[in-house]
């Protein structure tokens, strides 16, 4: 039977009550099981954090000792108890390291997918689709409008200049695969990184993911050389540089409201977008669908008097 309070939201984050454990808390806490590395679902502090190894790296390069007392790092397809309740991860195909967290309790399956994606990405495990009785999804573009384009369409744009392009890409996961996909599809260019991305591609490199070619930012290289530069910057960077001269700017973002104002529009996400979802949900093959991070409503019209659709969190979350 599907216990409907499995999953509680809470200030604190998703609260597991029969394990008595937090899913990618929000605060510190005792029991905290990370899905992945991102700082809105991996923060430091916590006593006890349960995830990938890669994860706990990341983790401990953005935390130091901050990043949690004990570290219990579980492989994928490696069960593991807390309290009653057994917990598997699988592979999430967001960044490198995520996971999907199934968790089964009295004979029934729970599977929270944490951030995913099920397009191919040389630069993370492969996204495994994985049956379960109820599907907790993130919902950040299930909206039908939404279809992300293909990433090897939207990256050869940059092939269209040989203006210098100034990037925009987070430090961690998007940076990765960006470079590994200006290497493969745009090989005239020459990719320049900033320092503070640096650490989360080398650790990439020590799990053994191969971007290919990079080098460190040169402000002289930059200047002494006007074509066919593409400098990757963090989010921070991108946006007080607004006023750069002689470069095209870009943003590799699923957001619309962040390509606006740019030279070109860079359409890479890292989440599952509508079709990606509904093809989730036919391969898990749930009883019920528990929606969070966005806006699960078009998911409940689609899906009404065919599969319960519950959404955990409100709009605003």
């Amino acid at each position: 039977m599907i216990l409907e309070d499995f999953i509680a939201i809470t200030p604190t984050g998703l609260y597991c009550v029969y394990g008595d454990f937090y899913l990618d808390p929000q605060q510190p806490v005792k029991e905290a099981v990370v899905s992945h590395a991102h700082g809105d679902h991996a923060i430091g502090g916590s006593q006890n954090v349960y995830c990938t190894a890669a994860t706990a790296t990341f983790m401990k390069h953005r935390y130091r000792k901050f990043a949690a007392v004990d570290f219990y790092t579980k492989s994928y397809h490696e069960p593991f108890k807390i309290k009653e309740v057994t917990i598997t991860f699988y592979s999430a195909g967001h960044i490198l390291g995520s996971a999907q967290i199934l968790m089964e309790y009295k004979g029934v399956k729970y599977l929270y997918t944490g951030d995913y994606k099920i397009e191919p990405d040389n630069t993370c495990e492969p996204f495994e689709f994985v049956e379960a009785d109820v599907l907790i999804t993130e919902s950040t573009f299930a909206n039908p409008e939404t279809k992300h384009p293909s990433p090897i369409a939207e990256i050869q744009k940059l092939n269209e200049t040989n203006t210098n392009i100034m990037l925009g890409a987070y430090a961690l996961g998007k940076s990765q695969r960006i470079i590994q996909l200006l290497n493969e599809h745009c090989p005239t260019k020459n990719i320049m990184v900033h320092h503070s991305i640096m650490p989360f591609v080398k650790i990439y490199e020590d799990y053994g993911m191969k971007v290919g070619n990079y080098k460190m930012y040169d402000r002289k290289v930059m200047k002494n050389n006007q074509e066919n530069q593409v400098y990757i910057v963090p989010p921070m960077v991108f946006h007080s540089y607004h006023k750069a001269i002689n470069v095209v700017r870009a943003f590799a973002s699923g957001w619309k409201n962040l390509q606006q104002q740019n030279g070109i529009s860079l359409y890479i996400s890292d989440h599952a977008d509508w079709d990606a979802i509904l093809e989730t949900i036919e391969k898990v093959k749930p009883k019920q669908v528990w929606t969070l991070h966005g806006d699960g409503k078009q998911l409940k019209d689609h899906f009404k008097n065919k599969l319960e659709v519950k959404i955990l969190n409100s709009k605003n979350d």
